[in-house]
């Protein structure tokens, strides 16, 4: 079990990569021992418009300290750019830590997590690693590295995109259409970088094991939205597991109050340390 709060946590930031001559930054948690420890790069959410690598310290902070190396990204997001350059940025932050990540006492078999629209990030990697698009930024040095990852962990992720573009339509949810709207452009982007309508299609893909943390009830993302992902990810052969949890803090906290939030970090760290 990975549940032991062992490590005390070394925090900084560091330059993963340079677009038009400005620094895109990573967030590095290092946990303070021999390792080399089991590394994750962590993608945050926002509805993909909003937010940045800090987004997820809480969490990020808490597993580096059971033993896991771990790499918040920042990446495009509207105004600056849509889908999928988000998807190229994190596919080339995967490459990179597989590089770098001996360097801060982790190993070159990396997961990913990532948080509501992040989870869906991390979903579209896992499934397409490979996607010519996705790995469209390069590697100097290293155009032998793919970014195929070992594991995914998608809390709470906007699974499939069209439908909950269509329910917050129905909803006159405006907040949730703009950003969807500001990140896909069209309901033809969201039906074709959508995990389980990719599976649906037959398409080729890779199914590295997955854990989906997710909510018994949560209107913004809804669990039969959720279930139809396991439902195609099991049809396709794949592992996936999806543990529910009555309450999960937003913003995510662990405290006393919130004694599901101990039990995500604890699900997700055990599974870290047993596909790592």
């Amino acid at each position: 079990m990975a549940t032991t709060v062992a490590f005390e946590v070394d925090v900084k930031d560091v330059e993963y990569q340079q677009l038009d001559g400005a620094p895109w930054l990573a967030r590095v948690y290092r946990p303070l021992g021999a390792g080399p420890f089991p590394t994750i790069v962590d993608v945050h959410g926002g509805a993909w418009n909003n937010g940045d690598r800090t987004n997820d310290t809480v969490l990020d902070q808490a597993l580096a300290s059971r033993g896991i190396l771990t790499v918040a990204i920042d990446f495009r997001q509207p105004p600056q750019a849509g889908y999928p350059a988000s998807v190229q940025d994190m596919n080339l932050a995967i490459r990179w830590l597989k590089v770098h990540a001996a360097e801060y006492g982790g190993v070159n078999k990396v997961g990913a997590l990532g948080v509501s629209s992040g989870g869906h990030l991390v979903l579209l990697g896992g499934i397409r690693p490979r996607d010519a698009r996705y790995a469209a930024l390069p590697l100097a040095g290293h155009p032998e590295v793919d970014a195929s990852l070992a594991y995914v962990v998608a809390c709470w992720p906007v699974s499939d995109p069209l439908y909950r573009y269509k329910k917050a339509q129905a909803a006159g949810n405006q907040n949730i259409v703009k950003s969807h709207d500001n990140y896909w452009g069209t309901e033809a982007a969201m039906e074709e970088g959508n995990p389980p309508l990719i599976l649906e299609r037959g398409e080729a893909v890779e199914l590295p094991p997955t854990l989906v943390i997710q909510r018994k009830v949560d209107t913004a993302h809804p669990l039969e939205m959720q279930q139809r992902l396991v439902e195609w990810y099991r049809k396709r052969g794949g592992r996936i597991e999806m543990p529910l949890f009555d309450t999960i803090p937003t913003p995510f906290k662990i405290s006393d109050e919130s004694p599901d939030a101990a039990r995500v970090v604890e699900t997700i760290a055990d599974f870290i340390v047993q596909n790592g």
